[in-house]
Formats: C-alpha cells, sequence, structure tokens
C-alpha cells in the first residue's frame, strides 16, 4: 500500500522550473531512494511532501493527506531529517529531546530512543560539541521522537568519515526494521544500493528512472564487464563485438587488454570463443556494472 503519492508535480522558482511533473509513490514499510545530480530537483521534491513547499501545480499525498492544507495531521505523522540541520550550539541532547517531545501528543520514550541510537552516554553533552556522526544520530532521533510512520532523511551521511557513515547506514536499517517508512535523498550510490528498495532518479527536475537498484544497473548498457589479456591476439579483433549482447569492445594499447561491456550471455560467449581458439585469458575479470554506471548513464542522456 502506497504511503506517499506523487503525481504531476510541479515546482519553479522565478519562472525556472525546479521539479517538472514528477510522479511516483512510496509504499509504505520501505526504503525509497531519491538519486540526482545537484539542483535537480531532489530537495524540492522532498520539502513538497513534507510541506515545507506548495506545490505550483500536481498532488501530494501522505497517508491520504495533503501536506499543505492538512499540516498539522501530516506532521504528526512524518519526521524529517533536513539537509541543513543545527540545534542551538549550548542545547544539551537531553533538553534538545525534551524539546522536541513537546511539540507532539504520543512521542516516543526518549530515554529509549537515545539508548537505540547510542546517545545515551551524551545526554549531557551540549550540540556544539558533538561530533559529526553524533549530531546525525541526535538528527535521526529527533526525526523519530514523534513516532511518525514516514521519516524523510535528506542528505544524511553528507560530510561523515566512512565508519560513520556505515554506522548511519545501519541505524536506517534499524527505523525501517521497526516499522517505519524511509525517504532517503542521497547522492550516494553506494549507500543507495545497500539500503534502498526502489530508487526514483531525478535530473533536471523530471522522473530519469524508477527502479530496484538491481532494475536500474540492469538498464544500463553493458551491464556486464570482461576484462582479459588474451595469451596472444585474436585471429578476427571483431569477432567480439558480434557476441551476444556486446555492447562495446576496447583494447588497451599499453598491455592489450581487451574489455568487453556486455551481458551475462556475452560473459560466456567471451569464454566459449577464447576456448575455442585455444587462447588463455590471463587476469580474467568478470564484473557487474555499477549503480554509478547506471545512475551517469540515465542523467548524461540528455547532456
Amino acid at each position: 500500500m502506497a504511503i506517499i503519492e506523487v503525481h504531476g508535480l510541479h515546482k519553479a522558482y522565478g519562472g525556472r522550473p525546479v521539479v517538472d511533473g514528477v510522479d511516483f509513490t512510496v509504499d509504505e514499510g520501505e526504503i525509497f531512494g531519491i538519486l540526482g545530480p545537484n539542483g535537480a530537483g531532489k530537495t524540492t521534491t522532498v520539502e513538497c511532501v513534507e510541506g515545507l513547499r506548495i506545490p505550483d501545480a500536481g498532488t501530494v499525498r501522505v497517508a491520504g493527506l495533503d501536506p499543505a492544507t492538512d499540516r498539522h495531521e501530516v506532521t504528526q505523522l512524518l519526521g524529517a531529517q533536513l539537509q541543513e540541520s543545527e540545534l542551538q550550539p549550548k542545547l544539551t541532547v537531553r533538553e534538545a529531546l525534551e524539546l522536541y517531545s513537546a511539540f507532539y501528543p504520543r512521542p516516543a520514550d526518549r530515554h529509549a530512543l537515545a539508548e537505540r541510537l547510542g546517545l545515551d552516554s551524551h545526554l549531557d553533552r551540549r550540540f556544539a560539541t558533538l561530533s559529526g556522526g553524533q549530531k546525525q544520530r541526535l538528527f535521526i532521533a529527533l526525526a523519530l521522537i514523534g513516532n511518525p510512520r514516514v521519516v524523510v532523511l535528506d542528505e544524511l551521511t553528507t560530510g561523515l568519515d566512512p565508519r560513520a557513515r556505515r554506522d548511519t547506514w545501519q541505524l536506517i536499517e534499524e527505523v525501517r526494521d521497526g516499522g517505519v517508512t524511509v525517504v532517503l535523498v542521497t547522492h550516494f550510490m553506494e549507500e543507495a544500493q545497500r539500503l534502498c528498495d526502489r530508487i526514483a532518479v531525478i535530473d533536471k527536475g523530471r522522473l530519469a528512472a524508477l527502479d530496484t537498484p538491481a532494475g536500474l544497473i540492469g538498464r544500463s548498457a553493458g551491464s556486464t564487464v570482461i576484462s582479459f589479456t588474451p595469451s596472444k591476439p585474436l585471429p578476427d579483433p571483431g569477432e567480439l563485438a558480434r557476441l551476444p549482447g556486446a555492447v562495446s569492445v576496447s583494447t588497451d594499447g599499453h598491455d592489450g587488454r581487451i574489455t568487453v561491456h556486455g551481458t551475462d550471455a556475452t560473459a560466456d560467449a567471451v569464454i566459449s570463443l577464447l576456448a575455442g581458439l585455444r587462447i588463455t585469458a590471463s587476469r580474467l575479470r568478470v564484473l557487474e556494472t555499477s549503480l554509478d554506471d547506471a545512475f551517469l548513464d540515465l542523467t548524461e542522456q540528455d547532456a
């Protein structure tokens, strides 16, 4: 069942369209990713979902409610961590949790939430003294303090070191496992590929694709990459390009290493061809195209 529905969303600033006819739905209980280049319209889209901006056209519904006209009801069921978030530097973690708890009629148990997010030993620390990872944990806690059904996390791990980023990923998975639907806005491909059940790719204000991470990778031209160094030159180098599913073939002029972009069927055909020609493939590598490759394919089509 869809808990968020966005249809024909348009938003312009100064006559310049930033979001131009975006459509998607988010199913209850999933981690839904929104990817796109900087300035693609990702944050404006989720701000319309959060009720922070009013669409110029189209409809947005959260659990059947309009974030613009049913603002109070939506804020009771949707938590948000904004792209740029700050608190008063001298505010302690405890004080922040107490303050935000007061905004809701039935808040979460802030002590249990602090323990769950690893903040229980930092309750008396001031915001200014927290590390980047600790601040992000606090912002997640504040987004969850109202017991929301949906939480929107916008560029949550920007600026974090790799360890803090992976710790935060685990927290997001735990939030989803606790029954909360997560909308994750990010430009980290590894983050989206690991966490998201489905991903909407927004480019130049429009929806470029909507699929699972595996589905997006499968759309990429040459979703499998085969590379090897042949023990001797191929009698007919063009034969590789004629193999089933082959998209492109390139040769490194320095060491003769060959790279073939294609499909799983192409990989099988390359191995069979080399065996028939009695050519040994040294340093053979068969890799799946990454979400980075798929993202570049999708967002460069109109470049």
